[in-house]
């Protein structure tokens, strides 16, 4: 989590802390782009937890309107998994894999969507799960494929300690009414008299709301998967600044995969193992944030990758540690089949956020952590 106190942009850490023992009902929606790789990022963590400690972990992954016909990027990574770790996650995939409107709905679509929701049932009353993603749900209810009043009692009356991960536009009221965690992700809206388009393949994750780094891991699960499943030229890249320490629970995961597909990913780390303030800056967090973008820098230039993480990337440059024009010029340099993935809160947006192709701020309408909650390993980090 993010905190900003007048001085500027802090990034909390996953230094010891104590842990919230309450399961929260998290919904994100809009009509931005990262609502289901945040929920695959929260898997990734999820799973790492079970793989790095002895914690009782186990997700499961129920997506609505992604039904089995279509094949998923994700897919082979998610399966790798699996295949190490058969205690740790289910996935179940139901409905058609073709967009529909109100007008379409079929009886397939209403029988899809309650054997869907029977299995989250099912899976929220066994004890088993301590993470339940409910991908694609809020579309399923926006289109009354089923009973609303019977989603949201089940969901209130949840196990005390269970997550929900809710995903996909249109959210409910009812849903947002219990929601504990409500971030919108909504794209930007360009100004017609900038005449901006993009740089193909350049997204941007930033806002006050929660989602930006956990998508970003969703996003690069996707990559991974790729690169197992269809194209083993995908080489992929994760580099967080502000984020030197240990304890990250997607560590673990990643690593996993690194063990599996040493020639397919890499990780890198780069910063203290403590929060910078503005005004608070050390010689060390320069050097290491210098360090990361030579490296960054290095690996767009070279073509290896076709997918680059540049997780906190935003946050960095805000508190003035990088050169946010030196970046543009630099990311205007990428390959063309290159993708990069920059994200983190950012107070004075810096020039290379007019190169985003994709641009989806997360508005933070409800936080558990604005009540006093702590935040939950193995799902806020």
């Amino acid at each position: 989590m993010r905190t900003a106190p007048r001085n500027g942009i802090g990034i909390r850490t996953a230094q010891a802390r104590d842990d919230r023992e309450l399961g929260q009902i998290h919904v994100y929606d809009g009509a931005g782009k990262g609502k289901s790789q945040a929920a695959l990022g929260v898997v990734l963590r999820s799973i790492g937890l079970g793989i790095h400690s002895d914690w009782q972990t186990r997700v499961l992954l129920l997506r609505f309107l992604k039904g089995p016909d279509r094949p998923y990027d994700e897919d082979a990574a998610i399966a790798a998994l699996q295949r190490g770790f058969p205690h740790l996650i289910d996935q179940v995939r139901t409905g058609r894999s073709e967009y529909f409107g109100s007008e379409g709905v079929t009886k397939f679509d209403r029988l899809e969507a309650q054997r869907g929701w029977d299995v989250a049932k099912g899976a929220i009353a066994s004890g088993l799960y301590s993470v339940v993603v409910l991908d694609e749900i809020n579309p399923v209810l926006d289109l009354g494929l089923l009973d609303l009043d019977e989603v949201i009692s089940t969901l209130k009356n949840k196990p005390s300690e269970l997550e929900i991960i809710a995903t996909g536009r249109s959210a409910p009221t009812a849903l947002l009414d219990i929601a504990d965690l409500h971030s919108e992700m909504r794209p930007r809206e360009l100004d017609p008299n900038l005449n901006l388009e993009g740089i193909e393949g350049i997204e941007i994750y930033t806002g006050a709301g929660k989602g930006k780094s956990t998508s970003a891991l969703g996003k690069a699960l996707q990559a991974i998967g790729r690169g197992i499943g269809r194209d083993s030229s995908h080489r992929v890249l994760i580099a967080q600044w502000l984020k030197g320490g240990s304890g990250y629970t997607e560590d673990a995961a990643i690593a996993a995969l690194q063990q599996s597909y040493p020639s397919l990913v890499d990780h890198l780390r780069f910063g203290r193992d403590a929060i910078v303030w503005r005004g608070q800056q050390q010689e060390l967090d320069y050097i290491e944030a210098e360090r990361g973008w030579e490296l960054a820098r290095a690996a767009i230039a070279s073509g290896l990758y076709k997918t680059i993480v540049l997780d906190e990337l935003n946050p960095t440059v805000d508190l003035e540690l990088l050169d946010g024009e030196a970046i543009a010029r630099d990311l205007l340099r990428k390959p063309k089949d290159t993708e990069i993935i920059i994200t983190g809160r950012c107070l004075n947006p810096p020039a290379y956020f007019n190169l985003a192709s994709v641009y989806s701020e997360m508005i933070c309408h409800k936080h558990y952590a604005e009540k006093g909650m702590d935040l939950k390993r193995g799902v806020d980090f």
